[in-house]
């Protein structure tokens, strides 16, 4: 993907939930990062490919917006750089994202949604243990339950003896 491509798809994405000020403030804070980065000595597609996809980074600057409580009918918002990160992070942090294989993805659970999901999530999973468990133990019941009767018989008719 393009640089041209990328801001243009960032742009779109922005447009839906933040006002025109706050989506022409990103869009120029990744262009100029872009650049910046492309001077340093890196080619436009390895930066491109460390920012990741632009819905995504979209989304992670309209979920800050949110959470800020700055919302597409304020008009006096401030600066909303925060989807990758700073444009001047120091050598050492690129050498680890380099070292760790490139793009680094955390999941954060900043909004509501993102924490129905978990729980469902959870809930859903021991559902799932609880059911595998209860199949297995039925299916193996016929079988288990006559062998424990006669292990059973057969210590209480030692014991006698």
């Amino acid at each position: 993907m393009r640089k041209n491509e990328f801001l243009s798809r960032l742009k779109e994405a922005l447009e839906n939930d933040l006002d025109s000020k706050a989506v022409q403030e990103n869009v120029t804070y990744y262009t100029s990062y872009i650049n910046e980065e492309i001077a340093k000595g890196r080619s436009e597609s390895e930066v491109i490919e460390e920012l990741g996809d632009p819905w995504v980074l979209a989304r992670s600057v309209i979920d800050m917006a949110e959470s800020q409580g700055e919302t597409t009918n304020n008009s006096n918002q401030n600066s909303y750089n925060y989807g990758y990160g700073n444009a001047d992070r120091n050598e050492s942090s690129q050498q680890n994202s380099s070292n760790n294989g490139g793009n680094i993805h955390v999941f954060s659970a900043d909004s509501w949604w993102k924490k129905l999901l978990f729980v469902v999530g959870i809930i859903g999973i021991v559902f799932l243990v609880v059911s595998v468990i209860g199949g297995v133990l039925s299916i193996l019941s016929p079988i288990l339950m006559p062998v424990i009767i006669v292990i059973v018989l057969m210590r209480f008719f030692r014991r006698i003896r």
